[in-house]
C-alpha cells in the first residue's frame, strides 16, 4: 500500500517528535534516606561521604561510652588523635538495631591517611548481617574515587552472629598487629590473618557504616602492644 503525501507528512512528524522525547532517568533504586537532626559531629571528630554527599543526612551523636550512627549515605568516621603505628590491638563492638534493605557493611578502618582529601587511603574490616547472611570482608582503599580492592572478599563466617527477625545484630571486631601479621578477629574468633605489609597498618583507626543503617558503636579500644 503506497502513503499519500500528507499520511508521509504525519509519520515523519511522529518520529522528529519522539527523537525530542528525552530519555528517562534511571531511577535509583535505593537512594540515601533523609535523617533528621544530621549535619553535626562531636567535638574532635570528622566525616567524610560517599559520593561527596552533604552531612545533612548524616547523625553521629555521642550516646553512652560509644555513639549511635543513623545514616542517608555511607560514611567514615575519624579522630586525628586515634593514629596508630608498630604492634598494637583495636578493637570494637558494633550493633546494628534496624533491618537494612539489603545486606549494608560497618566495621573498622585502619592505617587511615588523609581522609578528608582525594589522595585517602585505608584498609576496612567489614560485616554484613541479616537473618539469612553473615559475612565479613577485609578491602584497601587507595583514593578517594578509587574503586576498593577486596583483601578477602564477601566469605560467610560462623564467627559472624547473622541478625535476628528484627534486624539486630551486635558483633565486635578486632585486629591484633604483631609480628610482621595482621590478624582479623570477629567475637574473638580468627577470620583472617595477612602480612601487615599487604594492608595498611599505620595510621588512623576508625568507623565505617554504609549508607541507610543504624548502627551503635562502642567506644574505640586502641591499645599498644
Amino acid at each position: 500500500m503506497s502513503l499519500t503525501p500528507k499520511l508521509l507528512a504525519a509519520v515523519a512528524a511522529a518520529a522528529a517528535a519522539a527523537l525530542c522525547v528525552p530519555a528517562a532517568a534511571p531511577a535509583q533504586a535505593d537512594p540515601d534516606q533523609a535523617v533528621a537532626g544530621g549535619g553535626s559531629l562531636p567535638p574532635g571528630w570528622h566525616a567524610r561521604t560517599e559520593r561527596n554527599a552533604p552531612l545533612t543526612n548524616v547523625k553521629f551523636a555521642a550516646m553512652g561510652d560509644g555513639f549511635h550512627v543513623t545514616l542517608g549515605p555511607a560514611t567514615i568516621f575519624w579522630r586525628d588523635a586515634d593514629t596508630v603505628s608498630g604492634n598494637y590491638h583495636i578493637v570494637a563492638t558494633f550493633s546494628q538495631t534496624t533491618a537494612p534493605q539489603h545486606p549494608e557493611a560497618y566495621g573498622l578502618i585502619m592505617g587511615g591517611r588523609n581522609l578528608a582529601d582525594s589522595t585517602q587511603s585505608y584498609t576496612y574490616f567489614i560485616i554484613r548481617t541479616m537473618p539469612d547472611k553473615a559475612e565479613f570482608s577485609i578491602r584497601r582503599r587507595a583514593g578517594y574515587a578509587a574503586r576498593p580492592t577486596a583483601v578477602v572478599d564477601w566469605t560467610a563466617n560462623a564467627a559472624v552472629k547473622p541478625a535476628d527477625a528484627a534486624g539486630k545484630a551486635t558483633n565486635e571486631l578486632s585486629v591484633l598487629v604483631s609480628g610482621g601479621k595482621a590478624t582479623f578477629y570477629v567475637n574473638g574468633t580468627e577470620v583472617h590473618s595477612a602480612n601487615a605489609a599487604d594492608v595498611d597498618v599505620n595510621g588512623i583507626v576508625a568507623y565505617r557504616v554504609n549508607h541507610n543503617l543504624d548502627v551503635h558503636l562502642s567506644a574505640l579500644g586502641i591499645h599498644k602492644q
